[in-house]
């Protein structure tokens, strides 16, 4: 079964809260309707994903894994230093698998802008789990930390392409990145096309910088579609304005995807095997 390896559950604001730092605020974006779209490409495997505007409260998250059941697996938000081992130990028994730092949102959950902060604790704790750690950060955080995700004792997942911004495969920075790529433990998602530079709305992959991860990592690279496709950082109005998701289609996401792989053999191991290894489904 195939997997989509990075969307984000929204529920009804009067159950789960957001928290009061948000930039904009988050409308629904139910488990129901995200099944709907899987289903008609064969995906009905999920990773969901925290986001930002829950900061640790993991509660909806949690909730979807469990109607999920075997097909669900989630990446947490936690403060390293004020969650106990009996939480820990729910939350893998509910389907976490991963914890997540992110450095690309207005928000900051813990108050830290640096990845270094929050790396040791996290990675600690990733360890004792045997999970791994989600970073999203823009590509010269990633490569101002590139040593210390080298050196990770646990396995590191970079978000959205490395969010590479203008830069190409073959620029200093390109090549930095895929360095990092070649570490056996390192894994990326190749997802959100639109957070880069292609513009607020592409569904297209960029083709090479496409082939140079996969060819640095093939077995290490994972398909996600970030449904519902959140609003960019400069669309957001504040606290109480609801900012509408990206007009996207999901299908236009996996069908782009899919045409830009050279076989089927190949979209079956980045939107299959290798999540199956990763989350063990």
């Amino acid at each position: 079964m195939r997997c989509d390896s990075h969307v984000h559950i929204v529920g009804p604001a009067d159950r789960y809260r957001q928290v009061p730092e948000r930039t904009y605020l988050a409308d629904v974006a139910a488990l129901n309707t995200l099944k709907r779209h899987g289903a008609a490409r064969g995906i009905g495997r999920f990773v969901i994903v925290q986001p930002s505007f829950y900061g640790t409260d993991n509660s909806a998250t949690l909730d979807a894994l469990d109607a999920l059941g075997g097909n669900g697996r989630g990446v947490a938000v936690i403060d390293p230093a004020a969650t106990p081992a009996e939480t820990l130990a729910e939350y893998h028994r509910r389907g976490i698998r991963g914890l997540r730092i992110n450095l690309y949102s207005p928000i900051r959950v813990l108050g830290d802008d640096s990845l270094d902060a929050a790396f040791a604790a996290t990675a600690n704790i990733a360890r004792a789990m045997n999970w791994h750690v989600q970073v999203i950060a823009p590509l010269l955080v990633l490569l101002g930390n590139a040593s210390l995700l080298a050196q990770s004792p646990v396995p590191v997942v970079i978000d959205h392409f490395g969010l590479y911004g203008d830069k190409r495969p073959d620029d200093d920075e390109g090549q930095q990145l895929l360095d990092l790529l070649h570490n056996p433990h390192v894994w990326i998602k190749l997802s959100a096309p639109y957070r880069l530079a292609d513009g607020p709305l592409s569904t297209q992959p960029d083709r090479a910088w496409l082939s140079a991860m996969l060819s640095a990592a093939p077995g290490r690279c994972v398909w996600g579609s970030d449904w519902p496709h959140p609003p960019a950082h400069d669309t957001h109005r504040g606290a109480g304005v609801a900012v509408p998701y990206r007009t996207l289609s999901y299908a236009a996401l996996v069908d782009d995807f899919i045409a830009a792989l050279p076989s089927a053999d190949l979209a079956d191991q980045i939107m299959r095997d290798n999540p199956a290894r990763l989350y063990e489904f």
